[in-house]
């Protein structure tokens, strides 16, 4: 607000005059740890980030009436795999998990419908207390390649019903060659 001169005030109570800031110049990633590209580092273990991957829990969540579960599978168990899986292909993808991630997931390990026998033994031994410990949670991500992820829902069911399911999975954690349950 401007003061008229006509009015006697203090000194002090005067407004100052703005303080005129020079302008900014450009600025450069120039320090030496600085990271010049974003990416993800690669490898096993290492993860997948992406964004608002939590919400692939919700939509696991909603697949509950549908799964095909035997004995000694634990529902909680199976949605939080899926859902690391689902957020992972998601990312792959650059985006946010959605329901195509979750079916994709659950049609990799046959939870929709009618699975081999082989594959059921197989999906049980990577499911198990997969929600209470973070390194069976990265083997079973890390089970998944990213190729077989890239593949359509339709595409991923045909290969599961033809019984072509090993060829979806990659090798074990401590093998080379062959995937699980081959």
């Amino acid at each position: 607000m401007t003061q008229p001169s006509f009015v006697p005030i203090a000194e002090a109570d005067q407004v100052r005059p703005a303080l005129r800031l020079e302008v900014s110049e450009g600025w450069e990633a120039d320090r030496p740890a600085e990271l010049r590209i974003p990416r993800a580092t690669p490898g096993r273990g290492m993860g997948t980030p992406g964004p608002d991957q939590g919400y692939a829990l919700t939509l696991a969540r909603r697949f509950s009436d549908r799964l095909v579960l035997t004995a000694g599978e634990d529902e909680t168990d199976v949605r939080v795999g899926v859902a690391l899986l689902a957020s992972r292909r998601a990312a792959l993808f650059g985006r946010a998990p959605s329901i195509y991630d979750v079916t994709a997931a659950l049609s990799i390990f046959g939870f929709l419908g009618k699975a081999p026998a082989d594959l059921v033994e197989a999906r049980r031994e990577l499911f198990a207390s997969v929600s209470h410990d973070y390194v069976l949670q990265r083997a079973l991500v890390d089970s998944v390649p990213a190729d077989t992820l890239a593949l359509a829902p339709a595409e991923i069911e045909a290969s599961v019903g033809a019984g072509e399911w090993r060829r979806l999975l990659g090798p074990p954690l401590g093998t080379a060659g062959a995937g699980p349950g081959a």
